[in-house]
């Protein structure tokens, strides 16, 4: 069954605790290359458990921009083949994969500067269309380039500047509905495979054959025997096996109050200066928001749970939207912040080179086997995990003497993608974030008003909060406030819903699930 639960969680650690037979294979991290690891071998046949120190979606995996890009960023840095694989991972997501969570999302660059910059910016278009098409994806699922007038650009992006406006070019990516509920639906997906799920619980002393693993609610150890271990913690990799060497680049985002930007329906895309690849955008989001991001900035030392922005950071974000923007906005206006930390690849050679510039190579991934036996994933990103796992499990294979089938995931549905219902009565945004899933979270509520909002205009239904608990994994609060919804990204509102939340969290672990 697709449920994740705190009853689960228990039965799955007493289990672990008490099998005599090694798992085929144990996978460290329950970000997206981890639910991703565990998923693909799942499904080849592979006994398997995965366990997470902290919450799924606890790290790196809650703060991107949401988007499943095709690779435009790293074709016009000339990096081909990771500008390929990208297009062909954002095809399998958009068509087989995850259809319910991801929508096309219209790209615009408004035509405000030099007529050689424009033109440049639609030949790249051009080129990132090139890629749609060598991957397959069909135009009604995202459509081709396209030229806009100044009126349709204003329709798209009411708060693009007028001044000099001749229009924009525009291009098509897909946006998550949110990235923490992808991983959500990967691990929900892999626990239907036999996956053992466990979260808020520690590894240490890890090899290629095993750990010591402590449930951190209980604080009870136990050793575990694994033929085979993936690492698969993104910047913490380190920590699990000091052989590893991560480069963390910080990545911001602002989050304004959609109003601010007029309720835009498409992405405003604002070249950064003097880059041909870097660009700033204005996304229009869940929960009535806009995130601006984004940075990409060294952060050496100590990682930390939850990186922060640095005021350098958020003064370049609004001073880049600025220059798009007919009313420019200022600090007042920011709701919240967060910020992220990118797992890449060290290649000891990146002295005097700004992240930005090391991010497209390092965003090919690496898979690397320590002593034969504990097998690394670090690199990628969020819209290629899917090979990132693909590739991991192969070497993981290889390192324990595995018997396995071949990868089925790039056409293996995640629960929720079987259609998006015909339900008139339920709210979009539900459908939105649980696709075919959304009459069972209704029909599976036990509380009182479960279509009710939560708390004032925000739109999370009571049903949505119990759901999290029941059938997705929460088992605090927080989790639920910063991972299955997203109302935690602006304190005002996790303040505003923090009560109900508690109630409903409460009553939901008392209850036999």
């Amino acid at each position: 069954m697709a449920v994740l639960n705190a009853d689960r969680r228990r039965d799955g650690l007493t289990a672990l605790a008490e099998s005599t037979e090694p798992l085929d294979l144990l996978v460290i991290g329950g970000g997206i290359t981890g639910v991703g690891v565990a998923l693909d071998a799942a499904t080849r046949g592979l006994r398997v458990a995965l366990v997470e120190a902290n919450d799924l979606a606890f790290g790196t995996s809650r703060w991107s921009s949401k988007l499943v890009h095709g690779g435009l960023r790293y074709l016009a840095g000339g990096h081909l083949p990771i500008a390929r694989e990208s297009a062909v991972e954002r095809h399998h997501l958009m068509t087989a994969i995850a259809p319910h969570l991801i929508r096309p999302l219209r790209q615009v660059v408004p035509d405000i500067g030099s007529k050689g910059s424009a033109a440049l910016i639609r030949s790249g278009f051009r080129a990132g269309d090139l890629l749609r098409r060598v991957a397959g994806t069909p135009t009604d699922i995202l459509p081709a380039p396209a030229r806009l007038t100044a009126a349709e650009t204003i329709a798209l992006c009411p708060a693009v500047t007028r001044q000099n406006l001749r229009g924009a070019a525009s291009s098509a990516d897909g946006q998550l509905v949110d990235d923490a509920r992808l991983v959500i639906a990967i691990a929900r997906t892999a626990a239907t495979f036999g996956v053992t799920v466990c979260t808020y619980t520690r590894a240490d002393d890890v090899t290629g054959t095993g750990a010591r693993l402590t449930d951190t609610r209980t604080g009870e150890s136990f050793d575990v025997a694994a033929r085979t271990v993936v690492n698969a913690t993104g910047v913490w990799a380190g920590t699990v096996d000091p052989s590893v060497r991560v480069r963390p680049s910080r990545g911001t985002h602002l989050v304004f109050d959609a109003a601010t930007f007029g309720h835009p329906t498409g992405a405003l895309t604002v070249p950064v200066a003097g880059s041909v690849s870097r660009f700033v955008f204005a996304l229009p989001e869940q929960l009535g928001r806009v995130y601006v991001g984004l940075t990409d900035v060294d952060a050496p030392g100590p990682i930390p749970d939850v990186p922060e922005p640095s005021d350098d950071e958020i003064d370049f974000l609004i001073d880049s939207v600025n220059v798009a923007l007919e009313q420019p906005v200022s600090r007042s206006d920011v709701l919240g912040t967060f910020a992220g930390l990118r797992p890449l690849i060290d290649t000891g050679h990146g002295t005097g080179r700004s992240t930005a510039d090391l991010a497209d190579v390092s965003r090919r991934h690496r898979v690397q086997v320590t002593d034969g036996t504990l097998v690394g994933v670090i690199g990628g990103k969020l819209t290629t995990y899917r090979w990132m796992a693909q590739d991991a499990v192969d070497a993981a294979i290889d390192a324990g003497g595995l018997t396995a089938g071949a990868c089925v995931t790039a056409t293996t549905p995640l629960v929720g993608a079987a259609g998006v219902p015909d339900h008139s009565d339920l709210p979009p945004s539900m459908i939105r974030r649980f696709g075919s899933e959304a009459t069972k979270v209704v029909s599976a509520a036990r509380l009182a008003r479960p279509l009710d909002p939560i708390a004032g205009e925000l739109d999370v239904t009571r049903a949505e909060v119990e759901f999290a608990v029941t059938h997705e994994g929460a088992i605090t609060v927080d989790d639920v406030l910063d991972r299955r919804t997203r109302i935690g990204l602006v304190a005002a509102d996790a303040e505003l819903a923090r009560g109900a939340v508690t109630e409903i969290v409460d009553a939901a672990l008392s209850s036999p699930c």
